[in-house]
C-alpha cells in the first residue's frame, strides 16, 4: 500500500490553513497552485506548503486529517512552527 500524506497550504506566513490529503504530496500541491483544485485553496490563494506529515497509508492519513481539522488554530501553527520555523514554501524540496 502507498504511503498517505496529510499536509497544510497557506498563502502567506500565519495566513489562511488549509488542511489537507493526499497520496502524491508532489502532484497535489501542483494541483492546487495551477488552480486544478477549484475551492477553498483557489479562493484564498493557498499555495505554500509549509507541513506535511508521512504516513503509512492514505488510511491513516485521512484519519490524522479529520482529527487535525477539529484543532484550534494555535494548536496547528505550533505544528507547522516545529517543522517549519519560518513557514517557507517546503514544496520547493519535494
Amino acid at each position: 500500500m502507498k504511503p498517505g500524506y496529510a499536509y497544510i497550504l497557506t498563502n502567506k506566513p500565519m495566513g489562511v490553513l488549509y488542511i489537507g490529503v493526499t497520496d502524491h504530496l508532489a502532484k497535489r500541491v501542483e494541483q492546487h497552485r495551477s488552480g486544478a483544485v477549484a475551492g477553498f485553496t483557489k479562493r484564498f490563494n493557498c499555495h505554500r506548503l509549509v507541513w506535511f506529515e508521512e504516513f503509512e497509508n492514505i488510511h491513516e492519513a485521512r484519519a490524522f486529517e479529520v482529527q487535525m481539522k477539529k484543532w484550534k488554530r494555535a494548536w496547528k501553527a505550533v505544528r507547522i512552527v516545529e517543522m517549519n520555523p519560518t513557514w517557507r514554501d517546503l514544496a520547493d524540496d519535494l
